[in-house]
């Protein structure tokens, strides 16, 4: 079986990708060299290489890449080796042109930047499973070797192709998904518009089309063109796990919900051996770091809660956004240790040494192009300090709190076209949700809908329009057994073929909530209403309305105005041991708090107001003991009660009662007993 660990690797990981072929060889005994001086302990290399590999069909060049492993091996540095199938060379795309991928309008795209690949192509398929065996037939015992890192970030910026080639791959997955084509039919209802089919061979991918084209089958491509990259990425990994046996797998995954879409990472964590993550932040004006501490928790809870590493985040800012600002002083400190404090095994980069030319030169890295004398470089190196001093942390796990609800499907099939409103977005109620539980301090893991829920005193379902029998279910028996259940609007909607339901809404959630709604009512943009409570309190909703009809749920907070004036618009559902609430309106950050804080006291979860306002606590526990990370987002000093006295490890002080947080800062204090 292979490790689920970097082999060989005795602390935690820290570096980032290495492209030395971007360099004369005279340059890398200098890179080695700093990588020590910086404390780095693994890079990985060979990502984007394949035309160096092989400069020309079936010829081959590996002494370049012999050379900068044997060096890094030298030198105590493991190596997290890339198969390069991301980038085919352009001799490839010269003998292949049908391996570039089409758009639904059919226009094919060209060679010359990255990623430009049709996955359902046979010949592709050949020349990487093929790429993939040299490699490790070449390597798969050197000594160097930590980990195998397949292609990169799948589904980004190419997900689905949409030629002939797709077309009857297309066709081949719905027989071995439906059997038959009067299962299509059905799960797509083709009975409307006539658009039913009489044969498989008369399928087609969802092409352009004069207007909206069939929701079903756009949800199914959806699925088959994820499953299809999953195919290519289990084949390479299954070459690696025979012809290097022991060495784990792996690929970097995007889960930050705004950088990549295409791919359901519940079924890609099931198919690593390690679970891996990109994250970069989105400078839009937001809390950049709300952001990061959801997009950790997302990469932890896809891999079960095992610990998992950042494969690459920014020293500084990117390149890639419209506006791209540098990081403050501290801040790549800070955020890498946020990421470890949500189960990340160290914190890596991309890249090693900033590049002179490419699509990417402005992108920073850990080696600036200012060289060692600017303030990047003597932060990543004080940083390869603090990892080294928080190695016995390997192998322990982050403890949660309460859980939210996730899931692809939903959001690929809420986000086709023709919804009530495409001002009511999955994913911004998701980042509204997860603001307020990080703001009372609770650690959230993501779960699947249908998941065991039942150590989870809250569950939280910001969004999920698509909902089957089975997660309904799911969320019944966890109410009844006791648990605290919290539902946003427009959930439970429609069956996984985007079937409505039957009946009335919200479907799947009728009797966990007690509850029916008779009516969608959107509102117009611009629009709000007023939410009053039994105390003549007031809140403000917008976006979305809804006429909810009480079948056992009752209300507690009513519209006050606008078409639904009189109905519920926040309920209370008592069903067996548990409590189900209910909001059919689009809260702000204050309603939610309030709506959250309710549910939280019916969970019997103690409010933290102790907890100053973005100082994140974070708990990570294990067979080495249990640890506490405090993470100062703020320009100010912050204090933190310890329950228990510890050792604080980056500074190696002993830590009783209420610990001191420098502003920026992050401490963690191993607990004692």
């Amino acid at each position: 079986m292979p490790e689920t660990t970097p082999t060989g690797l005795t602390r935690l990981a820290f570096g980032g990708d290495y492209n030395p072929e971007q360099w004369p060889e005279t340059v890398w005994q200098d890179d080695v060299r700093l990588m020590r001086e910086a404390g780095v302990t693994m890079v990985s290399v060979g990502i984007f290489s394949w035309a160096l590999l092989e400069p020309a069909p079936g010829v081959y060049d590996f002494g370049w890449l012999d050379r900068i492993i044997d060096l890094l091996h030298a030198n105590g540095i493991r190596v997290d080796l890339g198969t390069p199938t991301v980038c085919p060379p352009v001799w490839f795309y010269r003998d292949h042109p049908d391996a570039l991928p089409v758009t639904p309008e059919g226009v094919r795209y060209e060679f010359g930047s990255r990623a430009a690949i049709c996955h359902s192509n046979a010949h592709y398929r050949a020349a990487a499973a093929n790429i993939t065996t040299r490699l490790a037939e070449r390597y798969g015992d050197h000594p160097a070797l930590a980990m195998w890192h397949v292609h990169n970030e799948y589904g980004v910026p190419v997900s689905a192709c949409y030629c002939d080639s797709c077309a009857a791959h297309f066709r081949r997955w719905l027989a071995t998904t439906y059997g038959t084509v009067e299962a299509v039919n059905e799960a797509w209802g083709t009975a409307f518009w006539g658009q039913r089919y009489a044969s498989l061979d008369d399928v087609n991918p969802p092409r352009a089309t004069p207007t909206v084209g069939n929701p079903g089958q756009a949800l199914d491509y959806k699925r088959f063109a994820d499953a299809t990259m999953r195919e290519n990425f289990v084949t390479e990994r299954d070459i690696l796990h025979r012809l290097a046996p022991g060495l784990p797998v792996t690929t970097n995954f995007m889960t930050a919900l705004s950088q990549c879409d295409s791919v359901d990472y519940w079924a890609w964590g099931r198919e690593v051996d390690i679970v891996t993550n990109d994250h970069y932040l989105i400078t839009d004006g937001r809390r950049t770091h709300v952001n990061l501490a959801m997009a950790a928790d997302l990469t932890r809870s896809v891999g079960a809660g095992a610990p998992w590493i950042l494969l690459e985040h920014s020293t500084s800012g990117v390149n890639w956004q419209p506006r791209n600002p540098a990081k403050a002083p501290g801040q790549m400190a800070r955020n890498s240790l946020a990421h470890v404090a949500r189960g990340s095994e160290g914190a890596m980069f991309f890249q090693w040494r900033q590049s002179r030319r490419g699509a990417e030169k402005f992108h920073s890295a850990m080696l600036p192009h200012g060289g060692t004398g600017t303030r990047v470089w003597r932060e990543v190196v004080e940083l390869g300090t603090s990892l080294d001093s928080l190695s016995a942390i390997r192998g322990t796990r982050t403890e949660a709190d309460v859980a939210m609800l996730w899931d692809w499907n939903s959001w690929w099939a809420q986000n086709l076209a023709w919804r009530p409103s495409e001002d009511a977005d999955p994913r911004e109620r998701a980042d509204a949700f997860y603001e307020v539980l990080y703001d009372r301090h609770l650690t959230v893991d993501f779960a699947h809908p249908e998941a065991d829920l039942s150590r989870y005193p809250l569950v939280v379902v910001p969004a999920l329009y698509l909902m089957t029998e089975a997660a309904g279910n799911n969320l019944k028996e966890y109410v009844e057994n006791g648990g605290t259940l919290v539902v946003s609007y427009f959930s439970g909607i429609v069956d996984e073929h985007d079937a409505v339901h039957e009946g009335a809404y919200p479907g799947a959630l009728r009797d966990v909530l007690g509850l029916t709604v008779e009516e969608f009512s959107p509102l117009l943009q611009g629009e709000s209403v007023r939410v009053t409570g039994p105390d003549g309190s007031e809140l403000a909703g917008d976006v979305w309305t809804e006429f909810v009809v009480p079948q056992g749920a009752e209300p507690v907070w009513t519209y006050a105005d606008g078409l639904t004036a009189g109905h519920p618009a926040v309920t209370r559902h008592r069903l067996g041991e548990g409590t189900a609430w209910y909001v059919s309106t689009r809260l702000g950050h204050e309603g939610l708090d309030a709506l959250l804080g309710w549910a939280a006291e019916d969970a019997a979860i103690a409010p933290r107001a102790d907890l100053p306002h973005d100082v994140e606590v974070v708990r990570r526990t294990g067979a080495s003991g249990s640890y506490l990370f405090v993470v100062n987002h703020t320009a100010t000093d912050a204090k933190v009660p310890l329950g228990t006295p510890g050792t604080e490890l980056l500074t190696g002080e002993p830590a009783a009662g209420r610990l001191a947080v420098p502003a920026g800062a992050v401490r963690v204090v191993r607990l004692d007993g």
